[in-house]
């Protein structure tokens, strides 16, 4: 049936006193990732979604789906991870930080939730991402610092792994740097910086790209330290761009050391 503008104007708008309104509300989250699964709801233990999801239905009296803009593994932490879901409570934006924090275990928290736009996508609207990874260089391990960092003995040649690391960026096909079971359509992504920091004992790895594959920051840090080590040459990671997919890189460097630090938008 053919409604006029004018009435379905006024139909909207009496609606409108009826029908909800739906909130999109956008959390930036951190976490510990030392006793997750990862970020995803899994069968096989506890996850940051699940203990997330479980609060957010304490405080809106109902289940509540939240989406993220990408996936954490086991034992990787994060300080920037942002999370999204609808609401039609009026609570204010307060209660979604701090009162939110009060439901939430000691290891992971918000640290920001503001209103985003109707149709805000984590995952889809995201145009790049910063991971760091931190090696723990030295002969003794520190206990201090084993569930954040990968301990790494001996000598690493920071040059070498410098020169490597310039082959990394740029827009290129990293067939060689994914995990087996990674389902992405296309393996090409966009590298925009790889950066060495030295801080005391600690030698930071940071990279930006606009995307990246299944443990792909773990295989470049692996690859990198493989340069250190002298197990090959940084002349060789530009040979696995050659025949993508076709070289291994080098060994995926373990979770504990990786933090997704910022989602850009």
């Amino acid at each position: 049936m053919h409604i006029r503008n004018r009435n379905a104007r006024s139909l909207w708008g009496a609606l409108r006193g009826v029908l909800p309104f739906m909130r999109t509300i956008k959390l930036i989250l951190e976490y510990d990732g030392t006793n997750y699964v990862g970020w995803q709801i899994q069968p096989n233990g506890l996850s940051i979604q699940q203990v997330v999801e479980e609060a957010l239905a304490t405080m809106l009296k109902g289940p509540v789906r939240i989406h993220s803009s990408g996936r954490t593994d086991a034992g990787v932490h994060a300080r920037g991870m942002v999370a999204a879901f609808t609401t039609d409570k009026g609570l204010p934006l307060r209660a979604f930080s701090d009162g939110l924090n009060a439901l939430l275990p000691p290891d992971i928290a918000v640290r920001d939730a503001r209103e985003a736009a109707d149709g805000f996508n984590p995952r889809f609207d995201a145009i790049g991402k910063h991971y760091r990874y931190t090696i723990h260089r030295g002969g003794r391990r520190s206990p201090l610092d084993r569930l954040y960092a990968w301990h790494v003995r001996g000598a690493l040649d920071l040059t070498a792994m410098g020169e490597a690391a310039r082959h990394l960026v740029g827009e290129r096909d990293f067939a060689s740097f994914r995990t087996t079971g990674c389902a992405a359509r296309t393996t090409v992504r966009r590298i925009d910086a790889v950066d060495l920091e030295e801080e005391g004992g600690l030698l930071h790895i940071d990279v930006r790209g606009s995307g990246f594959l299944r443990n792909m920051v773990r295989i470049m840090v692996g690859t990198l330290v493989d340069v250190g080590q002298g197990r090959r040459s940084a002349e060789d990671v530009a040979l696995l761009f050659e025949q993508p997919g076709v070289h291994a890189a080098g060994p995926t460097a373990p979770p504990q050391g990786l933090c997704l630090m910022e989602v850009c938008y």
